[in-house]
């Protein structure tokens, strides 16, 4: 893949950019192989991604004027708070970058000072974008304080007016001079979700939901996942760290009958979760907020089968130890770190990978997502 930005030295992100994709993808499976090793483990071929338009959502750094504003990345090897202009990225889908241009217009319109990180000042520091498989948006504008709330509202209709794609408008704030995406308080100011069509389902996204960067390898990850949970037909199912419930409510719907407890720390989530649940009639279908890395159940039944999809960190001794000495019989791990992966794997020897598969959710990278089935 060419890029712009990548050979004028305005973004590195792509660390793998200059390497032939089918060698990327050898180079991940490799990597985790390497780090992964079980005897009798059968790894299936990898799941390969297109190359570029494949990224859903944008997490664009706001900086420059109310005059010209620059919605991009940190600029590499620069001073704290140059931003480069990326609204050309060539990994976002087409939804996403025809929307940029309109967004950095709305900055003008609505007079939304860019934030300066040097002097603190200012008032917008992010604007994310997240787009349907329909091509439907998301769009969060992520401000210092609600000091232009009323001017975001007042040229709302003009911004819908110009996008008409937009099916949720909310402001985060960010008050805190801190290296994060966004805050704890969400204003939603159009709309409450963004219906995100995966395989069979539509799967809610309400702002401050987790979904997968990449919409095509996520549903290819979530029907690898139903496939192998329906050859054991299990009765129970926990999905931690469950987000907005594609790997639950996908089992739930391949499987009638199926009880599915879903857990997640995000309460915007789990709320997608259950509204999509009540959309399936699935009544066997629960969701509940909380911490699962800290879930380590003293009494009570045990499922039949856990799906763990945890952030980079992993699943973490508490959580590893309490799957091994559970009796479980059955767990889905679904991991983007092989380093944490494998030592998680090594605190539960009695719970062996038996299937593996990587997934490239994110080409031009060294990042994958790893799929493993465990049996005890």
């Amino acid at each position: 893949m060419r890029c712009d930005y990548f050979e004028a030295g305005r973004c590195r992100s792509c660390t793998e950019l200059t390497v032939p994709y089918p060698r990327q993808l050898d180079a991940k499976v490799r990597a985790v192989q390497d780090l992964v090793r079980t005897p009798g483990l059968t790894w299936l071929d990898p799941v390969p991604s297109r190359e570029r338009r494949f990224r859903n959502k944008a997490k664009m750094v706001v900086g420059g004027t109310v005059a010209h504003p620059l919605l991009g990345i940190q600029a590499p090897f620069a001073g704290a708070g140059v931003v480069n202009d990326l609204r050309h990225c060539p990994l976002h889908e087409e939804a996403v970058e025809a929307a940029l241009p309109i967004l950095a217009d709305f900055v003008r319109t609505a007079a939304l000072t860019p934030y300066d990180v040097p002097t603190r000042r200012g008032e917008l520091k992010h604007v994310l974008v997240t787009a349907s498989p329909d091509g439907e948006l998301m769009v969060r504008l992520v401000l210092r304080s609600r000091e232009a709330e009323a001017r975001v509202r007042k040229h709302l209709p003009g911004l819908l007016a110009a996008l008409p794609s937009l099916a949720v408008v909310s402001l985060n704030i960010l008050p805190a001079h801190a290296a994060v995406l966004e805050g704890a308080q969400e204003i939603v100011l159009h709309g409450d979700t963004l219906t995100m069509r995966v395989n069979d389902l539509s799967l809610h996204l309400r702002p401050r939901s987790f979904f997968q960067t990449n919409t095509e390898v996520a549903a290819a990850l979530y029907r690898a996942a139903t496939s192998w949970l329906t050859e054991r037909a299990p009765a129970t199912l926990w999905d931690l760290y469950c987000g907005v419930g594609g790997f639950a409510l996908h089992a739930a719907r391949a499987l009638p009958g199926l009880a599915v407890e879903g857990v997640e720390v995000s309460a915007e989530a789990i709320a997608s979760a259950t509204r999509t649940a009540q959309e399936l009639d699935l009544a066997s279908a629960r969701f509940v907020a909380g911490d699962a890395t800290n879930l380590v159940p003293t009494t009570g039944p045990v499922p039949d089968v856990v799906v763990v999809n945890p952030p980079r960190r992993g699943i973490g001794p508490d959580l590893a130890a309490w799957l091994e000495e559970s009796g479980v019989g059955t767990v889905l791990y679904s991991s983007c770190n092989a380093r944490s992966l494998a030592a998680d794997l090594a605190a539960m020897p009695s719970l062996r990978p038996v299937r593996a598969q990587v997934l490239d959710m994110f080409p031009q990278t060294a990042h994958y997502e790893v799929l493993t089935l465990l049996e005890r």
